[in-house]
């Protein structure tokens, strides 16, 4: 006797199966409101304290936040790969992007992961650690 099962559960079970073997980098976010900006800092698991820390004070810092970000309007985003991480001996880690200036948050996160997946060098996909949006 032969079983089959139907087309719709076989796909549905192929599609949670790749789920299943594909990680999720899920993580917690922090907001924080400065005079003309809204900053949102993705707190990923495999950031390190330091790393934290300077998320943390681009966000709450408005001369930390132009030295990453620059002065001018608009949405940005920072996308680090998680396998070289954000800071390295106290400077950017190779990979990292940080856009700022473009017209809404969409394209800011497009942006700045794609810039990312263009110099990773292995690992997992790179993922936002910061958007910048004008406060409002």
């Amino acid at each position: 006797m032969r079983v089959t099962a139907p087309r719709p559960a076989i796909a549905a079970l192929s599609l949670t199966a790749a789920l299943a073997a594909t990680p999720a980098i899920a993580a917690e976010t922090e907001t924080y409101t400065l005079a003309d900006s809204t900053v949102t800092v993705h707190a990923h698991e495999f950031l390190t304290p330091e790393e934290l820390d300077t998320l943390r004070l681009v966000g709450n810092d408005p001369q930390a936040l132009a030295l990453f970000m620059g002065d001018g309007p608009g949405h940005g985003a920072i996308a680090v790969a998680p396998a070289q991480g954000f800071i390295r001996d106290g400077m950017p880690a190779q990979g990292v992007a940080a856009l700022a200036q473009l017209p809404d948050p969409d394209t800011a996160r497009d942006a700045a992961l794609s810039m990312c997946e263009a110099e990773r060098s292995g690992g997992p996909s790179c993922v936002v650690v910061l958007e910048l949006a004008p406060a409002g």
